[in-house]
């Protein structure tokens, strides 16, 4: 081996040099040629220096920045670096550069390593990183037998940037999985690249074999758009996009929408016969945005609409999505200056009973303006001041029953100033007093009652109303009683110490003499006068000093709360319109006395909780309604939850002596992943106890590789409420997604596989 001069290369070395013309070298013999970052290495190179041209032939491997590629022969420009690769393969780097603050990430990407490997017939290199390939392919796996590859007559992979393949086909461990005419491949350095994203396959008893695909547009540093496109066997196909930006916390947001054009199909019935499923077009929108305005104003906006409920719940892969049963836009701006706060809000929103009954409420528009609270100079008195301007919305009706139509629209203005004194000289006992004026105008009002017809509905007038009252508060903790046991040698904790808080609250609010005669739309229309109301109770309080971690000093934590409360009314009208007991305003006769209220709360650590609230009625002694949830984490690694609620059962109480109309249901779900999130799944299912069946069932499972990544997704759904008449009494889901390293993915409109790590 020797070193030998060759005009245009900075080193040359072979075992053989031979001068066959003026301006043509030929080199022989473990050949390796060097210029700046250009290294050549074959058996045999012929060098044409009035050219710069290069000829390798026999184990040819070319190096550059930290691409490399092996041929059988190679004819190159060793000045212009471009040339054509004869059976080559190779790879390139193009990993992802941090992101960077304030950028939006590509939906769903994945972070493995994206180094791409690829070989071909031919590999032109076309420019500085640039190559065309004919009858090859690429992947980013780099096992002996990839996980996947992706094989075409024609690629062009342009590093950090794009490829496009012309007759593609996907293949996984070397089996073709589909076929694509056209596909565009990002291959940007940078972490969003414009692209199409692997597409979703998807199967359903009610829409048939699915595909699910989605192409991804940067507009910019800050701003992208998703379009997407479903296909559905059975029904038709829809259309969707989504646009988001991120111009920093103060300005960002996201609009998505699909339309969905169905066409008519029939469904064999289990009994031979066929049901029809009617053509049908409908729409759906959803995006939230959040804005900050000059003068210390921020805005915020957000829509949650559809067309169709009877196609939203049917087609939605979350359970709770499912089963919401209302569509709603709206926005507000909020501001503060010193010792004033403004909120202004718009709100709409529908509430289906059925695919052809709904009812409207919200506000349109709802001002408040309120004088935070200070105290009085010189006195121990703090004195607050709210007003508010709302127009409320109280509509609705059946579009099939156009008789049935209401209109209980009202515009009210507010005004309420308070003056609190609070007394604190001892720490176990506080009292709290508060005396309060309201002032409330309506625009309409309801007809007066017939005392002699009592029957009679009363209707909606334009006759505007006025409404005053006063309120005086009294709030009392204590005396607070405290036990603490020292515990040195228990695992848990090193104290325990346990509080008992007796409290009672007393509430007089004058009398309302035209209560009957007020819209009752919200909490500021239902406020009983006339009243005097006691609330009673017991709070029992339990701490633990638990040891820190790493050394920390120890720390008291709460980790059971015990509290029982009742409330007493003079009035007993007052008892149904209660917003503190969640079984008040359901139908049950008045009673001078609430229902007796039982909270419990643990929180033995960090990663465990639990809670439960149980509602007894007090005459009969018999649970009205009780509900428990509770949630546990692990490392991060495992993280399950469980809410479980019930009706109770009262023969003699009216709204509680249908066992027919009774409830009883529990829900779960468990997530679990890998430390390296490469492994997991999310497993989840509501249940009807009243009913002994399943409503619901859901399984996703993830694996993700250095190279890619599969996701599944399966769902067992029963249909009900107003989607009960469709032509299947169950749907039964399952879709399957791909990842490739270095190319995102996304979840289809309908929710499938949103929350599973791709």
């Amino acid at each position: 081996m020797a070193a030998q001069g060759v005009p245009g290369f900075d080193n040359a070395i072979s075992e053989r040099q031979i001068r066959i013309g003026e301006n043509h070298i030929q080199l022989a013999g473990q050949v390796e040629l060097k210029r700046g970052d250009l290294e050549v290495y074959a058996d045999e190179v012929q060098i044409f220096t009035d050219s710069t041209r290069v000829i390798g032939t026999g184990n040819v491997v070319v190096i550059q920045t930290g691409n490399r590629i092996a041929a059988d022969k190679v004819d190159f420009d060793y000045k212009a670096r471009l040339g054509t690769f004869f059976k080559a393969y190779g790879f390139a780097n193009i990993k992802p550069q941090a992101p960077r603050p304030g950028a939006i990430a590509l939906p769903a990407q994945s972070s493995q390593e994206t180094d791409v490997y690829f070989q071909g017939e031919t590999v032109e290199k076309i420019g500085p990183k640039k190559y065309k390939i004919t009858n090859g392919g690429f992947t980013t796996c780099v096992q002996p037998t990839p996980r996947w590859d992706l094989n075409a007559g024609t690629v062009v992979l342009n590093i950090d940037d794009y490829t496009l393949l012309k007759s593609a086909t996907f293949s996984v461990k070397g089996v073709p999985v589909f076929y694509l005419p056209v596909m565009y491949y990002p291959t940007k350095k940078d972490e969003r690249a414009t692209g199409i994203l692997i597409p979703t396959y998807g199967s359903s008893a009610l829409r048939g074999q699915s595909l699910h695909n989605a192409f991804f547009w940067v507009l910019g540093r800050s701003q992208d758009v998703t379009f997407m496109h479903d296909w559905f066997s059975k029904t038709g196909q829809g259309a969707g996009a989504e646009y988001r930006y991120n111009f920093g916390p103060a300005a960002n947001g996201t609009i998505r929408g699909n339309f969905l054009d169905e066409h008519e199909t029939t469904y064999a019935q289990s009994d031979g016969s066929t049901q029809p499923l009617p053509a049908s077009q409908s729409y759906e929108i959803h995006g939230s945005a959040n804005q900050t305005l000059p003068g210390n104003l921020h805005a915020r906006g957000r829509v949650d609409y559809f067309s169709s409920i009877v196609v939203m719940q049917s087609v939605q892969m979350d359970y709770a999505n499912a089963y919401q049963n209302n569509r709603s836009y709206g926005g507000n701006v909020v501001g503060a200056w010193r010792n004033y706060s403004l909120n202004a809000t718009v709100d709409h929103t529908d509430y289906f009973s059925s695919s052809t009954a709904s009812s409207t409420s919200g506000s349109w528009p709802r001002v408040s303006l309120t004088r935070n609270e200070r105290i009085i100079p010189d006195t121990p008195l703090y004195f607050s001041v709210g007003g508010e301007y709302a127009g409320m919305l109280n509509h609705g009706g059946d579009t099939a029953v156009p008789e049935s139509s209401y209109n209980r629209d009202v515009s009210r203005v507010d005004f309420t100033p308070q003056v609190r004194f609070p007394f604190k000289k001892w720490q176990w006992f506080t009292v709290n007093t508060t005396a309060s004026w309201r002032d409330t105008y309506y625009s309409r009002s309801l007809s007066a009652v017939d005392p002699s017809e009592p029957s009679i509905p009363q209707n909606v007038t334009d006759n505007s109303l006025n409404r005053a009252f006063y309120t005086l508060t009294a709030q009392l903790v204590g005396p607070v009683f405290n036990k603490i046991w020292d515990t040195p040698n228990n695992g848990y904790a090193e104290k325990f110490k346990h509080t008992v808080e007796p409290f009672l609250n007393i509430s007089r609010t004058s009398a309302i003499d035209n209560f009957n005669q007020i819209i009752q739309i919200d909490g500021t229309d239902t406020i009983v006068g006339g009243v005097t109301q006691y609330t009673y109770g017991l709070n029992n309080r339990f701490y633990a000093k638990r040891p820190g971690e790493a050394g920390r000093p120890s720390q008291a934590r709460e980790i059971f709360d015990v509290s029982v409360s009742q409330t007493y009314y003079t009035n007993s009208l007052a008892s149904q319109y209660d917003p503190h007991y969640s079984s008040a305003n359901t139908g049950v006769a008045a009673s001078n006395f609430s229902p007796i209220l039982f909270t419990l709360r643990g929180l033995p650590s960090n990663d465990l909780n639990a809670t439960a609230s149980i509602e007894v009625d007090s005459r009969y002694l018999q649970i009205r309604q009780i509900s428990a949830g509770g949630s546990y984490n692990w490392s991060g690694r495992i993280l399950s939850n469980v809410a479980w609620s019930k009706q109770g059962y009262i023969p003699q109480l009216v709204g509680y002596d249908n066992p027919s109309i009774l409830s009883q249901a529990v829900n779960a779900q468990t997530n679990v992943h890998t430390r390296d999130n490469g492994l997991g799944g999310i497993y989840s299912f509501s249940y009807d106890l009243t009913q002994g069946r399943l409503l619901n069932q859901r399984l996703s499972a993830f694996y993700n590789s250095q190279c890619c990544g599969v996701a599944i997704d399966y769902q067992t759904f029963n249909y009900g409420g107003v989607t009960a008449g469709l032509p299947v009494p169950s749907d039964h889901r399952f879709f399957l997604s791909f990842t490739l390293a270095g190319l995102g993915n996304f979840s289809p409109f309908n929710g499938a596989m949103s929350g599973v790590p791709r």
